[in-house]
């Protein structure tokens, strides 16, 4: 986080372990210049300690049951991401699951299209 160009070697790494298909280089897939305003933004915000801690602050085992509100949840499991469904389902009350065999883990950047037609099918359900 001291360092500009520390900022953008991690953030490309990122990009490039999380990106589908991994061995296309990150800028292939998504527009440099996203790319590079997504660094300047973690590096003007000073933001990128945070974002790295996230997954250290994570209290308990991942998969520790906790309450289940009812409230409806969905799910887009692109390719490179990682999501059980029966792992889920306790906290959860999913009523829509979608698994995807392409994309990665920047649905926003990466299938723009496909994210918004499923956000808008689950809220369309929810009328």
């Amino acid at each position: 986080m001291d360092s500009p160009v520390g900022q953008l070697a991690w953030i490309m790494d990122k990009f490039r372990e999380w990106t589908h298909p991994r061995n296309v280089d990150p800028d292939k897939i998504i527009d440099r210049d996203r790319l590079l305003t997504n660094v300047m933004l973690y590096w003007l915000n000073g933001t990128a300690g945070s974002a790295a801690y996230v997954g250290y602050a994570h209290s308990g085992a991942w998969g520790a049951s906790k309450a289940n509100f009812g409230v409806p949840t969905a799910a887009l499991v692109l390719a490179h991401d990682v999501g059980i469904r029966r792992y889920s389902e306790p906290e959860h009350t999913i009523t829509r699951w979608t698994d995807v065999d392409h994309g990665g883990h920047f649905a926003a950047l990466e299938e723009p299209v496909l994210l918004t037609t499923d956000v808008r099918e689950f809220f369309r359900d929810l009328r």
